[in-house]
């Protein structure tokens, strides 16, 4: 199905009406107010004064070594995200807290006897270097690092090697997982635990602000969050399947004192689409026949091409009991329903035509962020799904920190070919549109398929690289690229 792309529409007045079409509760400011406006305004984090309102997401760049060390295209993103002007660097990279955890086998991750320590110190390093080129003041920004363990979607070596925490019929199907694979046992998972905690140690030691305990996407701790039928004391009740969060949580708090914590959560999560035949529209197939679905966090039981986010707020006020004050939220998952995680117009390779129009999945994001913002206001929130939005980015931003929906405007992709977006909203400066993410999935194709992440179609360095005539091929869906 065709859709008209934000970036196609003339006038302000028309991609407004096309927003609020699709969600009447949503809008977007016209007269942009740059750093006088609500983007620019200050906010404490953590006891720091952070200059404005945007945040950098963590990223996985399929770039470092095998043992887990950055590379210089690693760095270079980095340095990249400290010249963005972003006063939030959230997790800045998917790091690994176990070698068996990795998502891919070029992730950064904490390998015993590699000095991961100094590869993070660089890494922070690189990021500060950023800051201070494009004079910026590294105390009014804040640097976290975001540690992780894959679970179900882990590829420490290449092939799928599922780390699972409960079993889900559809979810099984999709990493071709044995429904009589065993589970992770509590032992197991408490071990994972103590990793989270190690890996925040050295956090600490290096100079960043935060760590994030990574609980989205599918990886293993927000599938805890969803195991219902799991049996034992990590499984079934909420008490239950929050309780390892709480428990790693915890012990950062006595492991690395004055090391602040915050969270990516999926707030909510949909049944696992695939593409359609014939048409290779995303379809959430064999729903009707697992009803009530009870396999999954924030989904409706009923009909789980819906969110419920009952749950998730109350999670969120149970981080908040536990002092967790930022948490950085976004919805489903990239691996079982990517037109929702990060709507996009064109699909990567392995993924199917978006089922709805992208800008409503943009609105869903807005939705539940708006949501969580009423019923736990103690907490300082960071959206997600912005990046589609392109021009009009800074609109519908601007509006959303404006009204009080969300604290900070959470950016991914377009700070692959875009980084010094931030500054130029900042600064009142027309956005540049030839580095405006148009949402192309080559950064999602690429690393599909064993290469780098990165932007290939407009950022000239990617598209200089040998792999980049590759990652068009597959784009185009040649099949022996």
């Amino acid at each position: 199905m065709d859709y008209t792309s934000p970036g196609h529409h003339k006038s302000f007045a028309s991609f407004r009406a096309h927003l609020r079409s699709l969600a009447p509760e949503c809008d977007a400011d016209e007269a942009l107010l740059g750093a006088a406006g609500p983007l620019g305004r200050a906010i404490s984090v953590h006891g720091k004064s952070l200059e404005n309102r945007f945040a950098i997401h963590p990223m996985e760049g399929w770039d470092g070594t095998r043992d887990g060390l950055p590379t210089e295209l690693t760095l270079r993103r980095w340095r990249r995200f400290g010249e963005s002007g972003a006063a939030l660097i959230w997790g800045g990279e998917a790091f690994a807290v176990r070698r068996d955890g990795r998502a891919n086998p070029l992730q950064l991750y904490l390998e015993p006897g590699v000095d991961t320590k100094a590869g993070l110190a660089a890494l922070h390093a690189e990021l500060v270097a950023g800051v201070r080129a494009r004079g910026g003041d590294p105390a009014r920004v804040s640097i976290g690092l975001q540690l992780t363990h894959s679970g179900r979607w882990s590829r420490p070596d290449g092939p799928f090697a599922p780390k699972i925490a409960t079993h889900a019929p559809a979810l099984d199907a999709k990493a071709k997982l044995d429904a009589h694979a065993p589970l992770l046992g509590d032992g197991e998972l408490e071990a994972i635990g103590e990793d989270f905690v190690r890996s925040a140690v050295l956090a600490r030691e290096v100079g960043f602000d935060f760590v994030d305990v990574k609980a989205c996407h599918g990886y293993l701790l927000h599938e805890l969050l969803a195991a219902h039928e799991r049996p034992g004391i990590y499984g079934g009740s909420f008490e239950n399947r929050t309780r390892l969060h709480a428990r790693i949580l915890r012990a950062i708090r006595v492991a690395a004192p004055g090391l602040a914590i915050g969270m990516r959560l999926s707030l909510g999560d949909v049944h696992p689409y695939w593409p359609a035949d014939g048409t290779r529209l995303g379809e959430p197939r064999g729903y009707e026949q697992r009803l009530p679905y009870r396999h999954g966090f924030g989904v409706s039981a009923d009909d789980p091409r819906e969110l419920d986010l009952e749950e998730p707020l109350r999670f969120l006020a149970r981080l908040r009991d536990l002092d967790v004050r930022l948490v950085n939220l976004t919805l489903g998952s990239p691996y079982t329903c990517p037109h929702l995680q990060r709507p996009a117009g064109y699909p990567p390779s392995d993924g199917y035509l978006p089922p709805e129009d992208p800008l409503r999945s943009v609105t869903r994001h807005l939705l539940a962020v708006r949501a969580a913002k009423r019923a736990v206001p103690e907490l300082q929130l960071v959206g997600t799904g912005y990046s589609y939005l392109q021009e009009w980015l800074p609109h519908v931003a601007q509006h959303e920190v404006g009204s009080g929906h969300v604290d900070f405007i959470g950016l991914g992709r377009m700070v692959l070919v875009y980084p010094e977006l931030p500054r130029d909203v900042l600064a009142g400066t027309k956005l540049e549109r030839k580095k405006i993410c148009r949402t192309f999935s080559e950064c999602t194709t690429a690393p599909r398929n064993g290469m780098v992440s990165g932007c290939y179609p407009l950022d000239p360095f990617y598209r200089a690289r040998p792999e980049a005539p590759r990652v068009r091929a597959l784009q185009r869906g040649e099949a022996n690229a």
